[in-house]
């Protein structure tokens, strides 16, 4: 059998009352996290870009309006809004954002067609262990490469999630996993840009349009992860890649349960979180102030540092990715939030004045050959002499041992949600997907993403 083929059975046989009831507890946090991303997300230029110019009709709500659109378009749109703000959960083992890629081709397809809330989650997380598997067998030298794992490998995650969802056999399955080998794509040198977002949206359209065309007697070849001129091949390279990791331990455990889903405290980069966490630790606990500050020495894992190590970012999504905006933030501000990446704001004096003083490197003690890269340490030189530090070795939210509290959680979703959605109608949102999975239809989530104003318009 081929790699494809032996997903596609295990895809087939994922069911809701047979997943452990961590792997649906982590499920639904992510996919409130999600839907939270994606509606404060839908204001952003590159989300309301993409709506313009893919302008049509259809059944599918464009999250966070009351435009309805053709099922395609829909994931494309809500899927770049999911990504906008870079806010949305992330996974080790995909090196990326896992959920971004699969949510918006489910809720989409989700309107065409009667699916109650098991089935969605069930959809969910086949997606969510497809792309993880996957990427065991070729990070970190995919990553490391180049590519946008997100949407390399997420688009396998959201073709997975579909077949699910429409109920297709394993045959059929493999052949959408097979023409999902030659969509795959994005490269990291749009980091910083509205590409990067759009590659998420391009991704989650492009699982959807697999499994779609698969259904209806599409033929691709499902041999088409190892053929030597296949995605492994091609993508990473002879002797970059390594099978027998893609196919061993599936679900055991779920992959969304252990490493599990990391939650962002950040709408930036995670990248800089553990540098950000470890600085308001110190300005918690020393009182700290720009003008105490003579230097600041911020040191990451160097494969964290090779796309965050952007001294003078010049626009609000290049700042996102820049270390040393990020800390500069933390210190003038005491926290960094959605409007800190807003409105010109990366032009503020008094960021413009600290961003000299932030130094970034690569840690010394941080190996390149090790699967733990999400620490930090930061040093502070204050104007008397004194020396402050702080080391982390994850960010708060970065996996299922080191939890975002639910309090958080929701306070972010609900900060999030209101960007679109009045306070009522958020928290009326909230309350349907804590229990996501006990909806008798899923069109009744996508209903309360409708704004009240759009609602007494009509």
């Amino acid at each position: 059998m081929t790699i494809a083929e032996t997903l596609a059975e295990r895809i087939a046989g994922v069911r809701h009352d047979a997943l452990p009831a961590e792997a649906l507890h982590w499920a639904r946090v992510a996919i409130l996290d999600t839907v939270g991303c994606t509606l404060a997300g839908a204001s952003e230029p590159c989300a309301r870009i993409v709506a313009r110019v893919t302008a049509s009709y259809g059944p599918c709500l464009v999250f966070g309006t009351a435009q309805r659109t053709a099922p395609l378009d829909a994931a494309l749109i809500n899927g770049t809004a999911s990504h906008a703000l870079d806010f949305d959960d992330c996974s080790d083992t995909l090196g990326g954002h896992p959920s971004a890629p699969i949510l918006p081709a489910l809720f989409a397809l989700a309107e065409t067609r009667p699916a109650d809330g098991q089935a969605f989650v069930a959809a969910y997380v086949a997606g969510w262990e497809t792309e993880t598997r996957i990427a065991r067998g070729i990070n970190f030298y995919h990553y490391e490469k180049g590519w946008h794992p997100t949407a390399t490998i997420g688009v396998f995650g959201a073709t997975a999630a579909c077949c699910h969802l429409l109920g297709l056999g394993p045959e059929v399955t493999a052949k959408a996993l097979g023409l999902a080998a030659s969509f795959a794509s994005g490269v990291k040198a749009n980091f910083g840009t509205m590409t990067k977002p759009l590659h998420v949206g391009h991704s989650s359209r492009n699982g959807m349009l697999a499994a779609l065309l698969a259904a209806d007697g599409f033929t691709a070849n499902a041999g088409a992860l190892e053929h030597r001129q296949g995605f492994l091949h091609v993508f990473n390279g002879e002797g970059n890649f390594d099978v027998e990791p893609i196919l061993r331990e599936w679900g055991q455990p779920w992959d969304i349960v252990r490493p599990g889903v990391a939650i962002k405290q950040y709408p930036c980069c995670g990248s800089t979180h553990p540098a950000v966490d470890a600085i308001l630790s110190l300005v918690r606990e020393h009182g700290l102030t720009p003008a105490m500050v003579e230097r600041v020495d911020s040191w990451t894992h160097p494969r964290r540092l090779a796309h965050t190590n952007r001294p003078d970012p010049q626009s609000e999504l290049d700042a996102k990715f820049s270390v040393q905006y990020c800390l500069a933030r933390a210190l003038v501000d005491r926290r960094v939030s959605l409007e800190h990446f807003e409105d010109d704001s990366v032009r503020d004096p008094a960021i413009r004045a600290l961003l000299p003083r932030i130094h970034a490197a690569p840690h010394p003690e941080m190996s390149m050959a090790s699967t733990e890269h999400f620490g930090a340490e930061v040093r502070v030189t204050l104007m008397d002499g004194r020396v402050v530090s702080a080391k982390v070795a994850r960010p708060l939210g970065r996996g299922p041992g080191n939890p975002l509290p639910m309090e958080l959680l929701e306070a972010k979703f609900l900060n999030c949600a209101t960007r679109a959605l009045t306070m009522d109608s958020a928290e009326r949102l909230l309350a349907a997907l804590r229990r996501v999975d006990t909806v008798a239809d899923v069109r009744l989530v996508t209903d309360a993403m409708v704004p009240a104003a759009a609602l007494a318009a009509d």
